[in-house]
């Protein structure tokens, strides 16, 4: 993902109200189903404006940002004053390179359709992690291709829940589960939105 393809849109991403309650959602599930403390450092893997780690970052020590859009970033910044907690945006492409950790979990939204090797990335996630650290990932379930109207670098039209948690299991993760976060709803169809997370 070298190429910025929010560019056109980082301006008036949060303006989507649809986005914005979907991520909602996710925060909401990701609070009531993972235990954080104010010890915790986070990463939130493709974390573009922050619109989900704005709502987790009250409840944590520390969130370190990465995504590779240079104009996400830049929306994300801007924030930075308003957040709960430290915010280091680090502009990175994690399946070329890692980051210094160890973090004690790694949450996203709407992050891995734009990844080409789910188990490499897996992978990466569980060397960063702390013993007992958790994933909490947010994505679409399985679709047809018609939840994107334009190229944004997407590599999956979604995921079948058992195929990626026997992926996270494979990449090392245990208590594996995935549940139901949120609907995107669009003129088309609805789009299921599952939260999946586990250990180390």
């Amino acid at each position: 993902m070298s190429r910025d393809y929010f560019a056109h849109k980082a301006a008036s991403f949060d303006q989507n109200t649809a986005r914005v309650d979907n991520v909602a959602a996710i925060a909401e599930v990701l609070q009531a189903t993972i235990r954080l403390d104010r010890s915790m450092h986070l990463m939130d893997f493709g974390s573009g404006t922050g619109l989900l780690l704005e709502r987790i970052a009250p409840h944590v020590g520390k969130i370190t940002a990465v995504d590779v859009s240079e104009s996400m970033n830049r929306q994300l910044a801007e924030k930075i004053p308003h957040l709960g907690c430290p915010v280091d945006i680090r502009p990175v492409d994690l399946v070329q390179e890692a980051i210094d950790g160890p973090f004690d979990g790694i949450i996203s939204s709407m992050t891995l359709h734009h990844v080409e090797d789910i188990g490499a990335i897996f992978r990466r996630f569980r060397a960063m992690l702390k013993d007992g650290g958790f994933i909490a990932l947010a994505d679409l379930d399985a679709e047809d291709g018609s939840f994107h109207s334009e190229d944004t670098g997407v590599f999956h039209n979604g995921f079948d829940r058992a195929a990626i948690s026997r992926i996270a299991e494979e990449a090392g993760f245990g208590e594996v589960a995935v549940v139901s976060a949120s609907v995107v709803r669009k003129p088309q169809r609805d789009y299921p939105v599952f939260l999946l997370t586990g250990r180390c």
